[in-house]
């Protein structure tokens, strides 16, 4: 017996991505270096019912991770977690890239945030903070060089970069995108630079690390559900949009040399993508993205009134 569901009862009958709620603080030294950090995170847990031995204390390490373990040097730092699940009725489940994939859009963009408050460059800011990590300095370096950051772009055009250390594998992506004059976001280019340990094979390395930067700016700028009435609203391609050929950015990919211990190399990909695609929108525009997927409505007006750059902590 063979059941074959359509495209339409595929989307609207499907487990969810968990929805999350951050909120961040953070507290600068004279030079704006951090001093202080505080995360707390607020979602549901998708363990709790999955794999409830692996919840401790009421903490899902899943829920959290790429929040606790920052490959940057804060002296005091707390991270928090709040459970909080959904209607009934939405169930959440796991989506590639799983915990690392929110927390590391906020932290990234957390610290870009810092960097514009610091007036120092995103790239030189993380920097400073990353001598107790080689691995992740080094991909950072890596990303920067061959992206050519630093150089000029054209007006409505910028870059953004992210660090990140999740399953054992350390990476680094530059995004660079263009914001139309209607608020339509183009991703143009992405560089990776990527020490996931020792490799065995360099090119399923790069084909994993490509395909999840193709489905994590699929998901910035389209993915999206919404119910109405009890009852899903998208149903196929046309309305629950994929990333098409002719919008798919230029991707390079960097394999650091590593004799360390293999690590993940499926998931990484995707969670890197969102905050340098979001701090390259704001280096284009002067607009913070605070909230995925990326809404054009709001980067119109920005880019009618041209760049601006504003700094604003919360």
């Amino acid at each position: 017996m063979k059941v074959i569901w359509s495209r339409e009862e595929d989307i609207q009958h499907d487990l969810y991505r968990p929805y999350y709620y951050d909120r961040l603080a953070a507290g600068l030294d004279e030079q704006g270096m951090p001093v202080a950090w505080t995360h707390r995170v607020t979602g549901s847990s998708i363990l709790a019912r999955r794999a409830p031995a692996a919840v401790k204390n009421g903490v899902d390490p899943d829920a959290v991770e790429g929040a606790v373990r920052p490959p940057y040097t804060l002296s005091n730092i707390q991270v928090e977690y709040v459970r909080q699940e959904p209607p009934p009725g939405i169930v959440t489940a796991f989506w590639r890239g799983v915990g690392p994939t929110h927390n590391i859009f906020m932290v990234e963009s957390f610290i870009d945030e810092l960097a514009a408050a610091a007036n120092k460059d995103p790239v030189d800011y993380r920097r400073a903070l990353l001598d107790n990590s080689p691995r992740a300095k080094a991909v950072l370096e890596l990303a920067a060089e061959k992206s050519g950051w630093g150089q000029k772009l054209p007006s409505g055009s910028g870059r953004g970069v992210s660090v990140q250390f999740a399953f054992g594998s350390y990476l680094s992506q530059v995004a660079e995108v263009a914001v139309a004059k209607d608020g339509g976001v183009r991703v143009q280019r992405v560089v990776c630079a990527v020490d996931c340990g020792i490799v065995v094979n360099p090119d399923t390395v790069k084909a994993q690390i490509e395909g999840g930067i193709i489905f994590g700016i699929t998901a910035a700028l389209y993915g999206q559900i919404t119910l109405k009435n009890g009852r899903v609203e998208q149903s196929n391609f046309d309305n629950y949009q994929m990333l098409r050929i002719n919008e798919a950015p230029v991707v390079e990919v960097y394999i650091v040399k590593s004799a360390e211990a293999p690590g993940g190399i499926g998931e990484p990909g995707t969670a890197a993508v969102f905050p340098a695609v979001a701090n390259a929108i704001f280096a284009a525009t002067g607009k913070r993205i605070r909230k995925l997927p990326v809404d054009p409505s709001e980067l119109r007006s920005v880019r009618a009134k041209g760049h601006s750059r504003g700094v604003a902590i919360h």
